[in-house]
């Protein structure tokens, strides 16, 4: 450590301030007893909400026939899911949504403020939509209509946020890869290091 002083240089009424070196400590005299950055209350820490259980249900992974949830429940078809309980859902496609289908939802209590329809792989056709919106209108319920994917995102992040929603989910139809999936799937199976 430096300790360095000022010095005030006055001619002709001007001062300048000039720095003046008064004590320096050698390298070797500074105290060993530094610890990692990282080793106190200010460490960055990242938290994969997904696999946490007392965050309540979450979807943590889908495929044609069902959904993964965090607690490592696997269910078969469509379901619809709450922050602590899920159920299943008597549709078979988006086509099957209708008042009756949705007719839970509203009855729910404590009420949910946001409903996540995860319809699939394909876009959300402007006539269901309409309906839908429509329907929970009635019951001041908002309402997402989206693709299988996006909808269990959605519902994830606002289930971690404690909001009160809810998600009915189909199961697509078509998955899309990409290539860190097969580097999971290989490590899961643990064939990441295995030549051919």
């Amino acid at each position: 450590m430096i300790a360095r002083t000022l010095r005030t240089v006055g001619r002709q009424g001007r001062n300048l301030l000039l720095p003046r070196i008064t004590a320096c400590r050698p390298l070797h005299a500074i105290p060993a007893n530094f610890s990692k950055a990282y080793d106190h209350d200010g460490k960055t820490k990242v938290t994969i909400f997904n696999t946490e259980t007392d965050l309540g249900l979450m979807v943590t992974g889908y495929s044609q026939y069902g959904f993964r949830l965090n607690n490592d429940m696997v269910l078969i078809g469509p379901i619809s899911v709450f922050p602590r309980s899920v159920l299943s859902w008597n549709v078979n496609s988006f086509e099957d949504i209708n008042e009756d289908s949705l007719s839970l939802f509203p009855t729910l209590e404590p009420k949910i403020d946001v409903l996540i329809i995860g319809i699939g792989d394909q876009a959300p056709p402007p006539a269901l939509s309409k309906r839908v919106i429509e329907f929970m209108k009635k019951y001041k319920i908002n309402v997402e209509i989206l693709r299988t994917e996006q909808a269990c995102a959605t519902f994830n992040f606002l289930n971690a946020e404690n909001r009160m929603v809810a998600c009915a989910l189909i199961p697509p139809m078509h998955l899309s890869y990409n290539e860190n999936d097969i580097l999971q799937a290989k490590l899961r199976k643990k064939e990441l290091y295995e030549t051919e």
